[in-house]
């Protein structure tokens, strides 16, 4: 009846119909009709009388038994005959009932990564920032927070284009190892084989070899941004005796425990001289203070550099700072050396090979970074002044580093790229039980060996993880019952001049019974980029993988 009421008085006042409401008299001479007499409360009365007694003469002529409700009548006001949202009754879930959409599916999980991200934005204070996130091979979310464009308050978008930096070591490591599927390209033997212009090296006066498998890991020795070898050295041996230290505490700890928690005075006099010893090292080693990566001159080369090759002269005559395979030393300058055996290998520029992988791959708007061309979408790039104010990031060109930081892409095709890698590295458990399952972008066993963690190596980025090829890979792990489980993960971050970024792809724990029926890619893979150098995302893109991991678990 009230609903009725309020229809009938809040009805458009029209030739036809009735011009009272809240506005009353008013509202009747702003419709443009005649002036109303003294008598047009009256006129209301009647008018409502009469509109009730028909619904009332309706509702007897339909007593009776319960009918189905009557389809809505696409004529009526939707204010008079539909119920608010709010008031909707709720359908029974049944078996039957189709799955949520991934919006309602994953609601309480992005609520909390987009919780988590705003305080991560904030906290650093970036302008903008983009997050993507996939489960099982379907995007499920893609936001932007904050601006792409402060200047002219462009809001960030999932459409929205930036730096991905050392993600791009990743991308090529899919050209080098299409190539080895293909038998064009031979992982082990001396690099000098495809590229002679990069010189025989020595270390110490021993003549040694740098292969193709050492540069995608790091290991082959050659420089990063950082020419100082000597402060470079340093730094990796004071490193080295503080986790030597750990480790002896952690022995000392052990046996302490072990013989009942009694200490002696011959134990806790070994203990000091041990502390004493380690003191001193650490003092006579403590490297002075090194220039962090943004620091470096390399990093804002404004040079253009035609192609791979001419890229070599910028260190391809420096010397080896390790001896190929024997320490971990992440260099960016490698992965120009493997842009040159790519190009060699393929008989393609290393920009167009690339190119056609991006196509097959479906990553239509992964480019290299480039000033002139016009590319919608792309961000702006900012850092803070030593005032810290935000100011926008000097002009680079990044034609020197194509293979190792110098792509653009999108939190969408970055999802796509770790769907495809994911799918690649499951499909060959799903085999016997999925017959028509199409072959994966890469082999299973080259997916294998690429998600392998390598001897020798570190994962700056998760200290709990090992580098593998081109990517850093965390191997699950549970010490103790009823305590932390280690997942399983893959990523790689980035961090370039005025951005910052990480892919990092999730695999689902599966067993038999899981492959019999489900089809790969099964996962959760996250992307995200921001627009702001020197902000750390992978433990972000973690957490927020675990937060729809579990919504993904409780639905299923």
């Amino acid at each position: 009846m009230y609903r009725l009421l309020s229809a009938v008085m809040t009805r458009a006042a029209t030739p036809g119909g009735w011009a009272w409401g809240r506005g009353g008299r008013g509202a009747h001479q702003r419709a443009g009709l005649p002036p109303l007499g003294p008598g047009w409360v009256g006129g209301l009365g009647l008018g409502l009388g009469l509109a009730l007694g028909v619904k009332l003469a309706d509702g007897l002529r339909g007593a009776g038994p319960a009918q189905p409700p009557a389809a809505p009548d696409p004529e009526a006001s939707p204010q008079a005959e539909q119920l608010p949202p709010q008031e909707q009754p709720l359908a029974p879930w049944s078996a039957q009932t189709p799955m949520p959409p991934p919006s309602r599916r994953f609601a309480r999980a992005i609520d909390s990564s987009r919780d988590l991200l705003h305080r991560i934005k904030d906290e650093v204070g970036a302008p903008g920032i983009v997050v993507g996130v996939s489960v099982d091979g379907k995007e499920v979310w893609s936001e932007g927070l904050g601006y792409a464009d402060v200047e002219n308050r462009v809001p960030c978008k999932p459409e929205t284009v930036m730096r991905i930096a050392s993600i791009s070591k990743s991308l090529t490591m899919v050209a080098l190892a299409k190539l080895w599927e293909a038998g064009k390209l031979d992982l082990d033997i001396p690099v000098q084989h495809y590229v002679p212009e990069f010189p025989e090296k020595e270390y110490e006066g021993e003549k040694v070899s740098v292969t193709t498998r050492l540069l995608i890991s790091h290991l082959s020795g050659i420089r990063h941004y950082e020419k100082d070898m000597k402060k470079v050295k340093e730094e990796k041996a004071y490193k080295a005796l503080k986790m030597m230290r750990g480790i002896m505490e952690s022995d000392q700890e052990k046996e302490f425990k072990e013989k009942g928690g009694k200490s002696n005075e011959k134990s806790d006099f070994v203990k000091a001289k041990i502390e004493q010893d380690t003191d001193a090292k650490g003092r006579n080693l403590k490297p002075g203070k090194k220039k962090n990566d943004f620091e470096q001159g390399e990093l804002y080369l404004k040079e253009k550099f035609e192609n791979s090759i001419e890229s070599l002269r910028l260190f391809k005559n420096d010397p080896l700072f390790f001896k190929p395979g024997s320490q971990f030393l992440y260099s960016t300058f490698g992965y120009t050396l493997l842009a040159a055996i790519v190009e060699r290998a393929s008989g393609y520029k290393y920009l167009d090979y690339m190119q056609k992988i991006f196509h097959d791959l479906d990553m239509l708007t992964t480019v290299q970074e480039e000033n002139e061309p016009v590319i919608y979408n792309r961000a702006r790039f900012y850092v803070y002044n030593k005032k810290r104010r935000l100011v926008n990031t000097p002009y680079v060109d990044n034609s020197y580093k194509w293979a190792g930081g110098g792509f653009l892409s999108t939190v969408g095709d970055l999802l796509k790229f770790g769907n495809a890698m994911l799918y690649g590295y499951q499909v060959g458990l799903f085999k016997n039980s999925h017959e028509n399952l199409l072959p994966g972008y890469l082999k299973p066993e080259t997916m294998v060996m690429i998600w392998t963690p390598v001897p020798n190596t570190e994962m700056s980025w998760d200290k709990e993880g090992k580098y593998a090829m081109a990517w850093g890979v965390v191997e699950k792990k549970q010490t103790y019952g009823s305590c932390r489980k280690q997942r399983h993960y893959a990523s790689h971050t980035g961090g370039a001049v005025g951005a910052s970024s990480v892919l990092l792809v999730l695999p689902e724990e599966l067993d038999a019974e899981a492959i019999n029926n489900k089809v790969p890619p099964r996962g959760i893979v996250v992307s995200i980029i921001c627009n702001m150098q020197s902000v750390g995302l992978n433990s972000t893109a973690l957490k927020i993988a675990l937060e729809f991991d579990k919504d993904r678990s409780d639905v299923s």
